[in-house]
């Protein structure tokens, strides 16, 4: 990482992507599919990927984001290679290469004081001129007093053009005379966004530079700085913007939140890998896209280069496709965090994958699962309003009593001979099974929809389900009670 600045040239490299956050706030959506992008093709072309943390803005960086962008790259399992790098630990290799392009005549002090540069801003706005760095320090000024502040500007060149070639948006060029001279240090010495991506780039070795679109204005700027450093450019790759539904671009009116809210909203990381994944990129008109196929399939050079729309509908479709196809145990993992959060222990109750199971044809998300299966393991506070007042009836009492005499008196607490006492009291007392066991699944369950009955009655525990359609019992004699007297 340390080597001199012009010692690396033109060189055969390996491909080697990176994800370089800010971490000024969470891992928004957009960061995330910058992310998977750039995985995606190391992982392909059999490269690295590398996280760097680019945390050179003390003022709104904060442990607390890094966090967040950590645990979100965690959940989604967008693994690296190396890093997390943070630039706050590079500052005397940022100053090393700020002084050689000193050295070097590609850099100099300037003076100019913010009124000057207000001015020059004022002025060339009424000549409708683009705002821009009149270069008035860059021959070489005295200064005004022996401490005056100054910061460092590179000098870009002012003939010829920048072109490259962008993987999704193509041929690019831009003169040279469009390009001011931008700042590289700050009057405290502290080095710019612009300095920095290109030092760390150039030792970290990267050889595909994936971002965001709106990076590149930055572009021409960097790669000049690069050719000033004797380096190579690194092959750039602009993705487009995602929008939301109203065709503006996402943000927290959308719902643009969080990575790890999508986690919390009850999302799997493969439902939200594969959404990412289709915004700006297809194959043909597969929709499902395993891990493996991902990475098999996608090409950077095929995103699209028009703007994404977010759907979170589609999303929530694909998070109910991958909640019924995915195998049971991974679903309980991630189950259990949502029980967890609604202060459920899931050892304290029956095993999590049986659970998952039974349930994960019968939600959307994982918090429509949690919820549905809460009953699994706690008792609740009351019954739905409209099963209890359609099931939870006089007619009802007889047949809920002789279900819970011939539970009590099973041995073997199991689907089927639960089933097989249901079937004999429905047809002791000649009703249809529904009779018997929408009653009873209400009882013990809170609400009239549920797994089959019989597995739902396995799982809840013999001690819980006759507690509770004690509990139903004295519900429907209340009811009773409160009619004859009305």
């Amino acid at each position: 990482m340390r080597a001199s600045l012009f010692a690396r040239t033109k060189e055969v490299m390996t491909v080697r992507t990176r994800f370089a956050p800010s971490p000024t706030g969470y891992l928004h959506i957009g960061g995330a599919r910058t992310a998977l992008f750039s995985w995606l093709y190391a992982r392909k072309h059999g490269g690295q990927f590398v996280l760097r943390i680019e945390d050179t803005d003390l003022e709104r960086s904060s442990e607390a984001s890094v966090n967040a962008i950590l645990e979100g790259m965690t959940w989604l399992g967008l693994d690296y290679d190396e890093g997390p790098f943070y630039q706050t630990s590079r500052f005397e290799r940022y100053a090393e290469v700020i002084q050689q392009l000193m050295d070097s005549g590609h850099a100099y002090k300037c003076y100019c004081s913010k009124e000057r540069l207000e001015k020059l801003r004022e002025k060339q706005m009424a000549n409708r001129e683009k705002p821009r760095y009149d270069g008035h320090c860059s021959a070489g000024v005295e200064p005004p007093s022996p401490d005056a502040p100054f910061v460092i500007r590179f000098r870009n060149p002012k003939e010829g053009h920048v072109e490259f070639d962008d993987l999704v948006r193509g041929r690019i060029s831009i003169s040279n005379d469009e390009l001011d001279d931008l700042i590289i240090a700050r009057s405290d010495g502290s080095p710019t966004y612009n300095l920095t991506v290109v030092v760390d780039d150039s030792d970290m070795r990267i050889s595909h530079v994936i971002r965001g679109d709106d990076h590149i204005n930055n572009t021409p700027r960097q790669i000049n700085m690069i050719r000033a450093m004797g380096l190579q450019v690194p092959v750039y790759a602009h993705t487009p913007m995602i929008l939301g539904e109203d065709g503006k671009r996402l943000s927290k009116r959308h719902g643009a939140v969080s990575v790890i809210q999508y986690r919390e909203d009850g999302y799997l990381p493969e439902a939200l890998l594969n959404y990412l994944v289709r915004l700006g990129w297809s194959h043909e008109d597969q929709e499902i896209f395993s891990i493996d196929e991902m990475i098999e399939l996608f090409d950077i050079s095929d995103v699209n280069r028009a703007a994404s729309v977010f759907n979170t509908e589609k999303l929530l479709w694909l998070n109910q496709h991958y909640i019924k196809a995915t195998d049971p145990k991974h679903i309980a993992r991630h189950l259990s965090h949502h029980l967890g959060l609604r202060g459920i222990d899931p050892t304290s109750g029956p095993d999590l994958h049986a659970v998952a199971t039974v349930q994960h044809e019968r939600a959307k998300t994982l918090v429509e699962m949690a919820e549905i299966s809460e009953f699994f393991y706690r008792d609740f506070d009351e019954f739905d309003h409209k099963s209890a007042k359609k099931h939870l009836k006089a007619a009802a009492q007889e047949p809920l009593e002789k279900v819970r005499e011939a539970l009590a008196a099973l041995e073997a607490w199991e689907p089927e001979p639960i089933y097989a006492a249901l079937t004999a009291v429905a047809e002791a007392l000649d009703l249809k099974i529904g009779k018997v066991a929408q009653p009873l699944r209400v009882a013990v369950a809170g609400r009239a929809a549920s797994p089959g009955i019989d597995v739902t009655l396995q799982l809840v525990g013999k001690e819980a389900c006759l507690r509770r359609i004690d509990r139903a019992l004295d519900y429907i004699r209340q009811r009773v009670a409160q009619s004859e007297s009305a």
